[in-house]
């Protein structure tokens, strides 16, 4: 999975994904098939760990807004050790992939609803408890999150300043007010 967010789907080589792991060809096209399994597979674990990670943070934040606060600050800072301007496998396939694979076109966007559905959810929680206006609309806010993180995952693959990004994370979130 390393490989593939490191160098991108294209320019991950055979070799490159061999010595990383450790083993050798034969062993890699008896377990996978070959190249494209193996990043499916890396990609199908990655969707499935990042939102459940994402789920569980916003389950567990102590409010509607510290949750997108801390997700929005995970993609500045990243999250688990993990380096922002790597991005997200998801995001990085959407960008590299999907344009020209249908696949992957579908995977992406299949990805996306899962997140806006998150958001949502999140948001009429908060919208039940008081804490955010009922006069939200919960799934339009979700899409605009949900386009505005990816964007961000994008955005700082190419490291930019600190407080560009900040300043602008901040108004993404008034979406909440």
């Amino acid at each position: 999975m390393q490989v593939f967010l490191e160098k991108g789907y294209e320019a991950s080589s055979i070799s490159d994904l061999t010595s990383r792991m450790g083993i050798q060809r034969p062993s890699l096209y008896a377990a996978f098939g070959g190249k494209k399994e193996l990043f499916e597979a890396a990609l199908n674990k990655f969707a499935q760990m990042s939102l459940s990670f994402i789920e569980n943070g916003m389950r567990n934040a102590p409010s509607v807004k510290e949750a997108a606060r801390t997700y929005f600050q995970g993609i500045i800072e990243g999250v688990g050790g993990s380096k922002p301007e790597l991005g997200c496998l998801c995001v990085n396939t959407m960008v590299e992939l999907a344009p020209h694979d249908k696949i992957y076109a579908q995977f992406t966007k299949d990805y996306q609803t899962k997140l806006t559905e998150l958001f949502r959810q999140t948001i009429e929680n908060g919208i039940r408890t008081g804490e955010l206006s009922n006069r939200l609309n919960a799934e339009a806010v979700a899409r605009a999150l949900t386009i505005s993180a990816i964007g961000l995952s994008v955005t700082m693959k190419t490291g930019p300043d600190r407080s560009y990004v900040e300043n602008a994370t901040a108004e993404i979130l008034s979406l909440l007010e």
